[in-house]
């Protein structure tokens, strides 16, 4: 009866634990903006040509551009936070006039500020 009682407790405590644990939401990573997205096209025989596109929530193309003679690498964390600032930026031109707009160098400006 002892031991019947001991896993009964356990595994109450264990479907409890794992309760608890389902109720966090986790936060969204730094370089994730909550307004829309980014995208880097690039071509492995070109590394140095890249296109960024940049998109609202609604899937809408906001803003493109061509970045010539800077390698671009997305899985560095500085570059996406630059990525995110150029977002951001195009974001706040595209909702004052609701025109999409191309190289008008939000990228390049962000990519280059620290250097």
């Amino acid at each position: 009866m002892k031991k019947q009682s001991l896993v009964t407790l356990l595994a109450g405590l264990l479907i409890q634990a794992m309760l608890f644990a389902q109720d966090k939401k986790q936060a969204p990573p730094p370089w994730a903006s909550d307004k829309g997205w980014w995208m880097v096209e690039s071509n492995i025989h070109t590394p140095k040509q890249n296109t960024v596109y940049f998109f609202n929530n609604d899937g809408v193309l906001v803003y493109k551009e061509r970045v010539e003679g800077k390698r671009i690498d997305p899985a560095k964390k500085r570059t996406r936070m630059h990525l995110k600032r150029a977002l951001e930026a195009s974001l706040l031109a595209w909702e004052e006039k609701h025109q999409f707009r191309e190289n008008e160098a939000f990228v390049r400006n962000s990519l280059m500020e620290n250097k």
